[in-house]
C-alpha cells in the first residue's frame, strides 16, 4: 500500500512552543509520503522554511490566514475564540474550493473547535498534543469534573486527582487559573472547557512523547478517556530524520561555530545549560538568584537569557546584573535571543540543564542525556516537573515559580552537584535517552507513527 497523495491538513497553534513540534511531526509525515497543507499565520512563515528546502513541492504545501489583530487578547480562552472566528469561515471556504481537499486535520489541543469544521466536512479529526499524555489527562480530568477549592485566595491548597494514574496532587497555584479562579458560568471558562471537551471527541490523538516514557498514563487515556486505541505516540519529535537541527525554530542569535568552539574547549559534562524557554522572562530576584547562583557555583555555562519586548517591560522584570558578564568571562557563554538549544544540549560538553519544564525542553533534555534542574513556571512545566523527578529519577528539584525561590548559595551548589558523574540521575538520564532514540528508530514511537499513517487510508 502506498501512501502517496494521501492529504491532510496540519493546523498548529500559532506560538513557537506548539508550531515547532508540529512541523517536526509534518517533516516525519512528509517522510511517509503524505501530502501537507501546513495552516500558518503571517508571523510564523519563516519556520516553515527548512520543511520547504527539504521537501517537494508537490508534496508540502501551506495555507496562509490572518493572525488575530494587533491588539492582544485579554486572556487564552479570549484568543482562542478569535482564531476560531477569524480562521473558521476562510477554512470552510477553502476546503469547499479544492477537488481534493485533506482526508483529515491534524489539530493542536488548544483548537478543540476544529472538531466541529471535521465534522461538518464529514472528515477526521486527529488532536496532536505537544504536551505530555500525564498533563492531557489532568486537563481532561479538570475540563470533565468540577474542581473543588475552598478558597481562590489560597495557593497552597492541597489539590487531589485519584482518577488519573499514581493519583497526583497539587498546591492549588500550580492548577490553570482558569479552572481555579474562574466562575463556573464565565463564558471563557466554557469556552475553554468546550474546547477540551470536544477533544474528546475527536477521531484520534497523537501525543510527542514515547510509550516507555509515559505507558501509564498513555494506557490510562486509551481505556478511561478516549475509550478506544487510536492513540500514538510518536515522539520524540525533535526535527531528526534528515533536517538540519542547528536552526531548529529560528536562526541563532549567536554565531553557531563560536559556540561550538567554546563547548569544543570544555571537558565532557563540565558545562550546565541555563534556558527557561522562549517566552518566560524572569523576575528580578529570580534573575538576581540565578546570576549569583551561577557565578558563586565556578561551573561552566551556557545561559540563554529571555529579555522583555518593549511592550513586556515592567518593574518586575530582571535585567543581567552590571558586570556579571566580565565576572564570568571564561566561565560562561551568554546567548541573548534564539538559542540552537538541541544543538547545545546534545553537546559531549553538556551536563545538565536548569530548565522551566516546558514539555519542548523536556523531551529535549531526555534525548541528550543530561541531569536536569528543574524550576517550573506555569501551565503543564509542574506536572513535567513530577515526571522527571519523582517518576524517571532524571530531575533536581530547583525552585517553583516565584514561591519558592532557591537562596543563591543553594542554588550554586546544586548547580555543581548536578555536574557529579557519581549521582544516581546521571545514569538514569543515560538509560532513559537510549530509550527515547531506541523509541524513534525502529521502535514504538516509529511503529506507532506507521500505524497512524496506515489508519488514514481505512474508511472512517
Amino acid at each position: 500500500m502506498s501512501a502517496a497523495g494521501q492529504h491532510i491538513l496540519v493546523y498548529p497553534f500559532p506560538t513557537s512552543g506548539h508550531f515547532i513540534p508540529f512541523l517536526d511531526l509534518t517533516h516525519r509525515l512528509l517522510n511517509r509520503r503524505l501530502t501537507v497543507t501546513v495552516l500558518v499565520t503571517p508571523n510564523n512563515l519563516h519556520l516553515l522554511d527548512p520543511l520547504l528546502t527539504r521537501h517537494a513541492s508537490s508534496s508540502l504545501h501551506h495555507l496562509l490566514l490572518p493572525d488575530m489583530d494587533p491588539l492582544p487578547a485579554p486572556n487564552l480562552p479570549a484568543r482562542l475564540r478569535r482564531l476560531r472566528d477569524l480562521h473558521y469561515p476562510a477554512l470552510l471556504q477553502w476546503f469547499q474550493s479544492l477537488t481534493s481537499p485533506p482526508v483529515a486535520i491534524f489539530s493542536d489541543f488548544f483548537l478543540g473547535w476544529t472538531q466541529s469544521l471535521a465534522s461538518e466536512l464529514g472528515i477526521r479529526r486527529i488532536v496532536f498534543s505537544p504536551s505530555s499524555s500525564f498533563s492531557y489527562s489532568l486537563n481532561m480530568s479538570l475540563c470533565r469534573e468540577s474542581l473543588r477549592i475552598d478558597d481562590p485566595q489560597a495557593e497552597n491548597q492541597t489539590l487531589s486527582f485519584p482518577d488519573i494514574p499514581n493519583s497526583p496532587k497539587y498546591p492549588a497555584y500550580q492548577i490553570n487559573s482558569i479552572y481555579r479562579t474562574y466562575k463556573d458560568a464565565d463564558p471563557d471558562k466554557e469556552f475553554y472547557r468546550r474546547n477540551w471537551l470536544q477533544n474528546l471527541e475527536s477521531w484520534g490523538v497523537v501525543f510527542n512523547t514515547f510509550s516507555d516514557l509515559e505507558a501509564i498514563y498513555i494506557d490510562h487515556l486509551k481505556k478511561e478517556i478516549m475509550g478506544h486505541d487510536r492513540i500514538w505516540a510518536v515522539g520524540p519529535v525533535l526535527g531528526d530524520d534528515g533536517l538540519d537541527t542547528t536552526n531548529r525554530g529560528g536562526s541563532s542569535s549567536v554565531p553557531f561555530q563560536e559556540l561550538v568552539a567554546w563547548l569544543d574547549s570544555r571537558d565532557d559534562n563540565s558545562v550546565v545549560y541555563v534556558s527557561f524557554g522562549s517566552h518566560y522572562v524572569l523576575t528580578l530576584k529570580q534573575m538576581d538568584v540565578v546570576a549569583s547562583g551561577l557565578e558563586e557555583s565556578g561551573v561552566n555555562f551556557v545561559w540563554s537569557v529571555r529579555e522583555p519586548k518593549a511592550s513586556q517591560v515592567s518593574r518586575d522584570h530582571g535585567v543581567i546584573p552590571d558586570g556579571f558578564e566580565d565576572r564570568v568571562a571564561g566561565k560562561g557563554f551568554l546567548i541573548k535571543g534564539w538559542a540552537p538549544q538541541l544543538a547545545v544540549l546534545r553537546h559531549r560538553a553538556v551536563g545538565a540543564f536548569l530548565t522551566h519544564c516546558g514539555w519542548n525542553s523536556t523531551l529535549e533534555g531526555i534525548a541528550a542525556g543530561v541531569v536536569m534542574l528543574t524550576w517550573p513556571m506555569g501551565a503543564d512545566q509542574f506536572t513535567n516537573t513530577k515526571l522527571l523527578v519523582d517518576e524517571c529519577g532524571v530531575g533536581i528539584r530547583v525552585g517553583e515559580s516565584t514561591q519558592n525561590i532557591p537562596e543563591s548559595s543553594t542554588l550554586a551548589r546544586m548547580l555543581v552537584e548536578s555536574l557529579d558523574g557519581s549521582r544516581a540521575e546521571r545514569s538514569q538520564a543515560k538509560m532513559l535517552s537510549e530509550e527515547a532514540l531506541n523509541a524513534v528508530n525502529g521502535g514504538t514511537s516509529d511503529n506507532d507513527l506507521g500505524s497512524l499513517v496506515k489508519t488514514l487510508y481505512r474508511k472512517q
